[in-house]
């Protein structure tokens, strides 16, 4: 079965929906180790639709969607952070509306890169995709 032609953008609807139960474990990755959360959640996903990516597919996808955080999303995501005392709770909200609106866009990238990416026949994407950062999938048995 192929997922590639099915991929759009209700996948993220999923993917927000799995972000509500997992939040804490995705902040706590983001902020210890650098893990990209919409990759994180994109992993799941497709483990859930036994449609399994190649670990250089995964560094691939990886190193496409670093280049767009490392310019775009991480500095925004410093400036909200270094913000937060000095605005009102308003003017922080817009500043988050603003960071969900970069990451449905990286989401958009994701999902064009996806869809040159070919799946694999064995192996699960989380642990695939964590160990790109050393992490042991085991270390954190809320995600499975």
């Amino acid at each position: 079965m192929t997922y590639l032609n099915h991929f759009d953008l209700s996948l993220w609807q999923e993917c927000d929906g799995l972000y509500a139960k997992l939040q804490e474990a995705c902040l706590k990755l983001q902020d210890a180790h650098g893990v990209n959360v919409n990759l994180l959640l994109l992993a799941h996903w497709l483990d859930s639709q036994r449609y399994w990516l190649s670990t250089d597919a995964w560094q691939q996808l990886f190193a496409q969607i670093d280049c767009w955080e490392q310019r775009i999303l991480q500095p925004y995501r410093r400036l909200r952070k270094l913000s937060k005392n000095n605005l009102t709770e308003n003017e922080y909200q817009q500043m988050l509306d603003v960071e969900l609106m970069l990451e449905r866009k990286e989401q958009g990238l994701i999902l064009h890169k996806l869809r040159q990416c070919a799946a694999e026949d064995t192996s699960h994407n989380l642990p695939r995709y964590l160990s790109l950062f050393g992490i042991d999938v085991n270390l954190y048995p809320e995600l499975s």
